[in-house]
């Protein structure tokens, strides 16, 4: 039972994670039909650029608390990847809108490997540790190990979900989106500025993906410059389990996907003396995705819906 809990938690964590990511994919998606597969690049940015910040506050010797010090460099990072995420959409996207869907597929792999090797020429190949400002001091429920800063991964990750979705159903840029995913052309006709909510939506994908990325690289210590392309393949991969295109489903895809991952590689890893467990989870995740999409195709909450001519 203890194993359970744990692995249970351990995969809230992660899915929680995954969520933020993959609700970057699923935006995007539900209103150009497009995949940003550079996406995992802009969450891995926003990782380097909070660590690079908190360095430069720590190293000044300055006495600030770890609250005040993830805020300042969230202020940092966030707007960072916002207008990264921005300029994606602006140079990468916007001129190939009409192209074949392969053009802005393949440019977007590009736009990925640039930001990759881009990374790498600024904080190096190696790891790059995030400092050590929080409390690692377990706390016991139910016969598992909980740290704060897990705790409050949990709880930001909520927050931020259920704001995104109070958003998109109650304030007027959500109606504009949920407008121009429909019908861009109809919604131009309406008065809603098309590029002006496609830029929004890449810009509040890539910060949700910018928080994703800190919580990442806070929870296991460290971050580096490809850490974003397995991240992004498990969240996009999340995003089709829930139903690409559905906001609450890149939720649910993604908070089943940890669990699953979790859980796999903590039994797996009990039997074999956790020789298998950390080195096989990845499979159990796509296990699941490939037995979900063999028997529904649209995803666990995603709809059939027809080609748009």
């Amino acid at each position: 039972m203890d194993i359970f809990v744990q692995q249970l938690i351990n995969g809230l964590i992660l899915g929680s994670i995954y969520a933020l990511i993959a609700l970057g994919y699923t935006m995007v998606y539900g209103i150009l039909g497009l995949i940003n597969f550079a996406h995992g690049e802009v969450v891995m940015i926003g990782a380097m650029v909070c660590i690079t910040c908190l360095n430069l506050l720590i190293g000044n010797g300055s006495d600030i608390s770890p609250l005040l010090l993830i805020g300042a460099s969230l202020l940092m990072a966030v707007p960072v990847c916002a207008f990264l995420g921005y300029s994606i959409e602006r140079v990468a996207y916007r001129p190939l809108r009409k192209a074949p869907r392969l053009a802005p597929l393949i440019t977007a792999i590009g736009v990925s490997i640039v930001l990759q090797n881009l990374a790498m020429i600024i904080w190096g190949r190696q790891y790059v540790p995030f400092p050590p400002i929080f409390s690692n001091q377990p706390l016991q429920f139910l016969g598992a190990s909980i740290t704060p800063l897990q705790i409050s991964i949990i709880v930001l990750a909520a927050l931020m979900m259920g704001g995104l979705l109070l958003l998109v159903q109650k304030t007027k840029l959500g109606r504009a989106m949920r407008a121009t995913a429909q019908s861009p052309q109809v919604a131009s006709l309406m008065g809603v500025n098309v590029n002006q909510v496609i830029g929004m939506t890449f810009v509040i994908g890539s910060c949700l993906g910018s928080v994703a990325g800190i919580m990442v690289a806070a929870n296991y210590g460290q971050a580096h410059s490809y850490m974003g392309f397995l991240l992004g393949l498990k969240a996009f991969s999340a995003a089709v389990l829930g139903g690409i295109g559905n906001i609450p489903g890149a939720m649910i895809g993604g908070l089943l996907l940890g669990v699953i991952e979790s859980l796999g590689a903590g039994y797996i890893g009990d039997l074999t003396g956790n020789v298998l467990g950390s080195q096989y989870q990845d499979i159990f995740a796509f296990l699941v995705l490939i037995t979900v999409l063999v028997f529904r195709p649209s995803g666990l909450m995603g709809e059939k819906v027809s080609e748009r001519p």
